[in-house]
């Protein structure tokens, strides 16, 4: 048994240390916001947080999360998350849908540590999310709207 702190709740998962976060998350907890995209770190759709930092739970061992707390899209909350979501509502971002929410768990991440980002901050912790949709304009534009109301 692995003892998870997954959006604020304690969960016990039965499974090989080994598998990868996302599929405890998706197949053991059933929340199927977080997506599988690639396998490979390499396209951004698994994005989740640990204690409050991005990264690819495709390619994170159940076995690695030990005592980190772990947040997924659909226990994103407070006055960043809000800004991101409406930013995002607001500029009709999403297009087929399934890369955001890895696209919004890393905007988030950013705005968390960064609230006055330049385009150069936000193409490089966007680096790695793909959409393959080409949204990444209204991406951009997005972060500096949800930027500008946390001013």
């Amino acid at each position: 048994m692995t003892k998870l702190t997954l959006n604020g709740r304690t969960y016990e998962v039965d499974a090989d240390p080994e598998m990868p976060l996302l599929w405890a998350i998706r197949d053991h907890l059933n929340l199927t916001g977080t997506k599988y995209g690639c396998g490979i770190a390499q396209c951004g759709a698994c994005t989740v947080h640990l204690d409050g930092q991005p990264v690819r739970s495709c390619q994170t061992r159940l076995g690695d999360v030990g005592d980190a707390k772990i947040t997924t899209i659909e226990g994103i909350s407070g006055p960043v998350a809000e800004a991101v979501r409406t930013a995002w509502r607001q500029l009709d971002v999403v297009q087929c849908g399934y890369c955001q929410s890895g696209q919004m768990m890393s905007a988030i991440g950013l705005l968390s540590e960064n609230r006055k980002p330049s385009d150069a901050d936000i193409d490089a912790a966007m680096d790695g999310n793909v959409c393959r949709c080409g949204t990444y304009q209204r991406i951009r534009a997005a972060i500096h709207d949800a930027a500008r109301s946390l001013a």
